[in-house]
């Protein structure tokens, strides 16, 4: 924090870029304003404060994000959700000033959501909170981290309101 002519000024928080690809998505204003939530969650879940750093989350359909995972993870298949770190950050580091990019599939999404009969919105805000912990060095990779991975991201969820998706 800052003192600028006898008031305390906020550093700047993390900037948000959303960019619609593909897919069949509310506006993008509506994205954006579902992506602040849930990027300010996540960040306080994991214990980020008066962050300044960029990120951007990329709305996409089912065939681009299967590419993407076919050609960075070898899994020639479809997923809600992707996360591209912009430098390599383990939790609790101070934030590089690019985080990444998150990358979300609309049509698995949507399916996901109807499955499990919950509320696009929910999910949404889910697989975006999900995302954003990747970018913060968080992984699920073995039983522990996703066990510290699960529990943030039902923090973050709860400040928004929503079920615990693991229940």
């Amino acid at each position: 924090m800052s003192v600028v002519a006898g008031r305390a000024r906020r550093r700047p928080a993390v900037s948000i870029d959303v960019m619609v690809e593909a897919g069949d998505w509310p506006a993008k204003r509506t994205l954006l304003a579902l992506a602040r939530k849930a990027v300010a969650a996540a960040l306080a879940e994991a214990g980020v404060a008066d962050a300044a750093s960029e990120l951007s989350i990329v709305f996409t359909d089912d065939a681009h994000i299967r590419t993407l995972n076919a050609g960075w993870r070898g899994k020639d298949k479809a997923t809600n959700v992707l996360s591209f770190p912009a430098f390599p950050v383990k939790p609790r580091d101070r934030l590089p000033p690019m985080l990444g990019d998150v990358v979300i599939a609309a049509e698995t999404v949507a399916r996901e959501a109807e499955l499990e009969e919950k509320p696009f919105d929910h999910h949404l805000l889910h697989m975006m909170v999900h995302g954003v912990l990747h970018l913060l060095g968080y992984d699920h990779e073995n039983d522990g981290d996703a066990e510290a991975m699960e529990a943030l991201e039902r923090r973050a969820l709860a400040r928004l309101a929503i079920p615990d998706p693991y229940a």
